[in-house]
């Protein structure tokens, strides 16, 4: 697991740049919150919709992430203000609650826009339940909401838009279709479902913290797209919780909240979560265990007892994920499946063509954002995989052909990028035999689109030279990638 942390792929090091600007907008948030003279209520709230502008706008261009932060307050404000007001109507407010987790996860149907707001708008009513926020604390809240997003907006958009030196990243979206054979349409009622069930048994644990078994339903959901998906996410995420929780009882409780040991474990915190999200939720959900117990300690409620109720909480809204996507209109792993393989291997050509044109000269080839695409298409099949390859999936021929999957599809992966290593260098040349090779490639990618996986072939002897060598081991892992796609009936590997 560390070694997937830590040594996992960062082009252009943009998790690091992800994770460092975080950190600083999201200080910079509070620290003008308490310049402002806000309490230390109005400082949590403030960091928060600083870390979810900051975390969760994603469109693919900085244009479309502007307009999206400028939405956030629109979203929240409302949704806090109800939140507040139905604070001493507990069926009122739980019924509300229900209805800004089918809202929040509907309104994915419209791209990262539609999923940002959703998250916000979720997490404001999250933060008033966390804060036990009343009428009269409007105003203040009010202030560090509009306050943090715009200090995160400055930093994000005017002290450090990294992406506005990056061609925009085209960013994967969830599989189309109408009525209940929409994706977000089906996750949307089994959120809902999910959530009453944790909303119900949470209180029956505890009166007081009954919002984290919510909260971990509402995550679990995030970025998934099946059933196995799912289920596997509610696992990490309750791994992630339990190892945060050990942590926590050795670093957060004997700090007891005092202020400059707690900002610096809180600032690690912060960053970890960013760093860590792209490629472990387990790790991410570790992080966020010692950024809210670190809150705790400030609040001066951390305790043993506090983070065993946790650890209940979050099994409590696991189960409830669990249990939607089981019984309430479940989506399988196959469709989503095959169609994340299909998309990250015609990423794959579409990065040969834009490296290929760049070494014949194209002053207007650029294959680095095809490169960025295709590090978030590979993810995503990470994530729809993730099932098959699980330690406690009981069917070794499928997990081990799905491993061997994803093997080859990082292959490809690293040999796309070092034919773009080569195709930046100035002195690399274009001859035909590249021409040839690419031409290849496209054929191996349209066979393996079409299941045609017995048509494939590939060279016997890897060339020499550098960017015919890096296509001639892209030629090769798209030839082994026949079989594991092909189970002995010929079906595809998602199907299987």
């Amino acid at each position: 697991m560390l070694k997937r942390v830590f040594v996992a792929p960062d082009p252009g090091r943009a998790r690091l740049r992800f994770a460092a600007r975080a950190v600083l907008g999201i200080g910079l948030a509070v620290v003008v919150c308490g310049l402002a003279g806000h309490s230390l209520a109005g400082a949590v709230t403030g960091g928060l919709a600083a870390l979810l502008a900051l975390f969760t706008v994603a469109d693919p261009t900085v244009r479309g992430q502007a307009v999206t932060t400028a939405l956030l307050p629109a979203v929240g404000l409302p949704v806090l203000a109800a939140a507040a007001e139905l604070h001493d109507l507990p069926v009122a407010r739980d019924l509300a609650f229900l209805a800004v987790v089918g809202a929040g996860v509907y309104a994915r149907r419209w791209g990262p826009r539609g999923h940002s707001l959703g998250v916000f708008a979720f997490m404001t009513f999250f933060v008033a339940q966390f804060l036990h926020a009343t009428p009269g604390q409007l105003p203040e809240l009010y202030a560090a909401v509009l306050l943090s997003v715009l200090t995160a907006a400055a930093v994000r958009f005017g002290v450090w838009c990294y992406e506005r030196r990056l061609p925009p990243a085209a960013v994967a979206a969830p599989p189309a279709g109408t009525g209940l054979a929409r994706v977000t349409t089906r996750q949307a009622v089994q959120a809902t479902a999910g959530a009453g069930f944790a909303l119900v048994v949470g209180q029956l644990v505890s009166g007081q913290r009954w919002y984290w078994a919510v909260g971990a339903t509402w995550w679990i959901f995030v970025n998934t797209a099946s059933r196995g998906e799912t289920l596997v996410r509610g696992f990490r995420r309750v791994l992630g919780t339990v190892i945060g929780i050990g942590l926590g009882l050795l670093v957060a409780v004997p700090v007891h909240g005092a202020p400059v040991p707690t900002a610096v474990l809180v600032a690690a915190a912060v960053f970890g979560i960013f760093y860590t999200a792209a490629v472990s939720y387990t790790w991410m959900m570790l992080c966020v265990t010692l950024l809210a117990e670190l809150l705790y300690g400030l609040l001066g409620v951390l305790g043993p007892g506090l983070l065993a109720l946790r650890l209940a909480e979050t099994g409590v809204g696991a189960l409830g994920a669990a249990l939607a996507v089981l019984f309430v209109l479940p989506v399988t792993t196959h469709a989503t499946t095959d169609a994340w393989i299909q998309r990250a291997l015609r990423c794959v050509h579409a990065c040969t063509a834009e490296a290929a044109a760049r070494l014949a000269g194209s002053a207007t080839a650029d294959p680095a954002p095809r490169v960025a695409e295709l590090e978030q298409l590979l993810g995503r099949v990470r994530l729809s995989v993730a099932p098959l390859v699980h330690p406690l999936n009981p069917m070794p021929a499928r997990k081990a052909r799905a491993r061997r999957v994803l093997e080859l599809l990082d292959d490809c992966a690293r040999e796309i990028r070092g034919l773009v290593a080569v195709a930046a260098d100035p002195e690399a040349s274009h001859d035909a035999r590249l021409a040839a090779a690419c031409w290849r490639v496209e054929t191996a990618v349209e066979a393996l689109t079409a299941g045609r996986t017995d048509t494939l072939r590939h060279a016997a002897e890897p060339p020499a030279e550098g960017a015919l060598a890096h296509l001639h081991g892209l030629e090769r892992a798209l030839a082994e990638l026949a079989e594991p796609l092909r189970t002995p009936s010929g079906s595809r590997l998602a199907d299987a």
